[in-house]
């Protein structure tokens, strides 16, 4: 059995598999612009004013940075590209990506599309996972306005009786089809009002095994000690904790509010004590493995491998079902096929939708492939590694 290292994963071979060379130079191209953070505002927000005016650039953007991080427009569009990679033993998890659109009739049609989803992954073990985003089925404002403890008004309050209702009716598709349910992480100001409604829903839903599971981001400073209390409540009111980890996606916004409002930052202090964070979430849930389901969604290959250390340590297969390894779909592929070929269970994220309604998920991808350090340098360094590879063998 292979024994993984870090240089394991530079394997471009393996990680880039599914791609052609064609693939592989506008993947170039556009990591190349999404590094460049004044080149890639003005493209990505024109491409997005160019499709608010219906100009005719739809095709342009599918082919280019939609065909890179997305699946599809629809679940049947993305089925070749989960067949694909499943033939590398890789799951889709498939995201409905609109976003944008706030009001009940766009909620209750995000509901309506998360349960489809859900229903595709009955019995598909090549689609582990069902996801929504809980601002794609109720409003942010409101479950601020429940977090901060503010009187609803009439018409509010039976706004957020039906977000709960979204919900329950999510939650219990995916149990009476027995698809696990991830749940994404939103701001600190309303991600409160989030948890107290996915722990109901584990309490309702997990008292076998893990359906629903939360996210915890663990760049903010609070979360570890969240994940060990949301543990300990599990084992009290007996249900299985659904834990899903990731380092975080809204660090400006969130050190901006905090500055802005005057209350503490949310954020760890440096890249060290949020590594730190992560690497001592992944510790705790192996640690309480039969009391906690993982899903580590980590581009870090230093976690990626600490985890890999961690099951072996703990004599876990590789393969143990409560443990699965995320990345997003158009990037850290060489995290995603290294480990699977090694034997773990191993998805991307699969977001699709109409390009014109995804356009704000992929402004979003662009802003923090600028944020986080070194990014897209990875990804142009692997795939020109790639690329070179691939004209040597050909010579030879």
């Amino acid at each position: 059995m292979k024994k993984l290292s870090l240089d394991s994963f530079k394997n471009t071979e393996l990680a880039f598999a599914l791609k052609s060379d064609w693939d592989l130079k506008k993947a170039y191209l556009l990591f190349l612009i999404i590094k460049n953070n004044f080149v890639a505002k003005i493209a990505t927000g024109s491409a997005n004013l160019a499709i608010k005016l219906h100009l005719p650039i739809r095709g342009i953007v599918k082919k280019t940075v939609f065909g890179h991080f997305c699946g599809g427009e629809s679940i049947e569009e993305c089925q070749q590209t989960a067949q694909g990679m499943a033939k590398y033993n890789v799951g889709a998890i498939l995201d409905y990506s609109v976003e944008g659109k706030h009001d009940e009739e766009a909620f209750d049609s995000t509901l309506r599309e998360t349960i489809r989803t859900i229903e595709n992954a009955k019995g598909n073990r090549n689609v582990p996972y069902a996801v929504f985003k809980p601002t794609g089925i109720g409003s942010a404002e409101i479950m601020e306005k429940v977090q901060l403890e503010h009187t609803l008004s009439e018409d509010e309050a039976a706004a957020f009786a039906r977000i709960e209702e979204r919900y329950d009716k999510i939650a219990k598709a995916a149990y009476d089809n027995d698809v696990r349910l991830l749940i994404d992480a939103e701001d600190t100001w309303y991600q409160e009002t989030v948890d107290t409604l996915v722990y109901r829903m584990m309490k309702k839903y997990n008292s076998k095994r893990a359906i629903v599971f939360n996210t915890y981001q663990m760049y903010r400073w609070a979360s570890l000690g969240n994940i060990e209390k949301a543990h300990k409540e599990a084992i009290k009111e007996g249900y299985v904790l659904g834990a899903k980890l990731v380092r975080g996606a809204y660090m400006e916004n969130e050190r901006e509010r905090a500055e802005k409002h005057g209350y503490a930052d949310p954020i760890c202090k440096n890249k060290q004590a949020t590594d730190d964070s992560y690497n001592g979430g992944l510790k705790y849930c192996v640690d309480n493995i039969n009391e906690i389901e993982l899903f580590n969604g980590s581009h870090n290959e230093e976690s990626n491998l600490y985890l890999t250390q961690l099951m072996e340590k703990a004599g876990l297969d590789r393969d143990d079902s409560r443990i699965y390894f995320a990345q997003l779909y158009g990037m850290s592929d060489n995290i995603t096929y290294v480990l699977s070929d090694a034997g773990y269970n191993a998805a991307k994220y699969l977001p699709y939708g109409p390009v014109q309604y995804v356009m704000p998920y992929l402004i979003r991808r662009a802003e923090e492939n600028t944020s986080v350090e070194g990014q897209s340098s990875r990804e142009l360094v692997l795939i020109k590694s790639e690329l070179e590879r691939r004209k040597k063998a050909r010579k030879a």
